[in-house]
């Protein structure tokens, strides 16, 4: 399917621009509700229950829970302050990364975080393959292949499909969680579930905030593809509100209590995943389960793929809809492969070298944005480069030698304080000379 095409199938089926390489003019800007319900629907999926399952299983009820908030904490500090520069401009993350990187050095952390969450995109479409063959027995390449097509044709129809998907994600998840702990509550006591110590010990604090914010490092970096459809920037940091801290601990707390109520299977791979609990009881709730999975990990599956298409659309002056195509095969290609297999690989990808990118964009665009705005554009900026280096070394070495301490945050704060002082250096230098 070439440009043209895409671009006949965009007008016969009045699809809306989507401005791959512009400013979204006012005039085509969402509402609040809506723009929020892009995002509340994305961290609330399966994955999340089996994250908080496991730092459940090996903190204990409480200290989970302080990690989750204090994850929580950090993501919407991160991603709301890039949320508010894009609801603010109306850019999306590449446009705003030129302004950092140079209109040249933008290509190289725009073309690396668009791969990045293709990867993730992949690990989903795979995992729901995985899902649907070991709880009802479908052929897993043909479970793959299918969701592969219905992820990649809702992304196709854009932003406005994402929040759609986003309101029926949510409270599906809300709901069949609440079915399940019902069902657990039938031999368990819940008041009970606080008391839960934990047993493994395998996990720190830090390795567990760095859990909760590698999940969404990528797509939380990419936020302004989604908020720059806001309003304004407050509408953009309330759409971001939503996702973290209401949506996102919500899911996670699903599998804290899952766990801590001894509910889960094997808690220590499968965290709190609840889908089993759902199983068995009658075959309206059994096909309700089936479909959950494939809304529920869509949700996150047509967010990355939008943040990818968006990306590399931008890079190759190209369309949104057509690189939907090219990407969504391409992962799900992927996904087919087994490339779930090297999730936690992919996970520490995530906290290490994704965040800085995002703190110095933040302390460039915000904190110095009165010289950004006014400096001549360059091929690429050095300082902002080194900032990036910097603060992924530093996130490195925390993750090989201080885990305990989060390298996602370490790597953010390094990164963002680096680029201010290198920044003032230059400054300084510019004034003595």
């Amino acid at each position: 399917m070439n440009k043209n095409t895409i671009q006949h199938a965009e007008h016969s089926a009045s699809l809306e621009q989507e401005f791959e390489s512009q400013t979204v003019p006012l005039s085509h800007r969402h509402s609040t509700r809506a723009v929020s319900a892009v995002w509340f629907g994305f961290p609330m999926i399966l994955t999340n229950a089996v994250f908080g399952g496991i730092m459940a299983y090996n903190l204990g009820f409480w200290r989970a829970i302080v990690a989750i908030l204090l994850g929580n904490l950090v993501l919407f500090a991160y991603v709301g302050t890039l949320s508010y520069l894009a609801g603010k401009t109306g850019l999306n993350f590449a446009m705003q990364a030129r302004k950092t990187f140079g209109s040249r050095g933008y290509i190289i952390t725009s073309a690396f975080l668009s791969t990045v969450v293709i990867g993730w995109y992949a690990f989903q479409t795979g995992l729901t393959g995985t899902i649907i063959n070991t709880t009802f027995g479908w052929n897993m390449t043909g479970t793959i292949v299918l969701a592969t097509v219905l992820y990649t044709g809702v992304t196709f129809l854009g932003v406005r499909a994402l929040s759609i998907i986003g309101m029926i994600a949510a409270p599906m998840f809300v709901i069949l969680a609440l079915a399940a702990l019902y069902f657990v509550s039938q031999h368990t006591n819940l008041g009970q579930v606080t008391d839960y110590k934990g047993t493994a010990g395998g996990i720190t604090m830090g390795i567990a905030m760095t859990m909760v914010i590698a999940g969404f490092a990528d797509s939380g970096t990419m936020t302004a593809d989604f908020t720059r459809w806001s309003k304004d920037g407050r509408s953009a940091v309330i759409a971001t509100f939503s996702a973290f801290p209401i949506a996102n601990v919500v899911s996670l707390l699903s599998g804290v209590v899952i766990v801590s109520a001894g509910a889960g299977i094997n808690p220590a791979q499968n965290g709190g995943d609840f889908l089993h609990l759902l199983i068995g009881h009658n075959p309206l709730l059994n096909a309700l389960a089936l479909l959950f999975v494939f809304i529920n990990l869509g949700s996150v599956c047509t967010h990355c793929l939008y943040n990818g298409a968006v990306g590399y659309s931008h890079l190759l002056n190209s369309k949104m809809r057509l690189w939907t195509i090219i990407l969504g095969v391409i992962g799900g290609l992927l996904a087919v492969v087994g490339v779930w297999s090297y999730f936690l690989n992919w996970l520490s990808l995530l906290g290490v070298a994704v965040p800085p990118i995002g703190a110095v964009m933040i302390v460039d665009l915000l904190f110095l944005g009165h010289i950004a705005s006014t400096r001549a554009e360059t091929a690429y900026r050095g300082s902002a480069f080194l900032a990036w280096a910097i603060g992924t070394l530093c996130a490195t070495a925390a993750h090989l030698w201080f885990p305990d301490y989060g390298e996602a945050l370490i790597g953010a704060l390094v990164g963002g304080s680096a680029y201010a002082v290198i920044h003032s250096m230059r400054v300084k230098k510019l004034v003595t000379a």
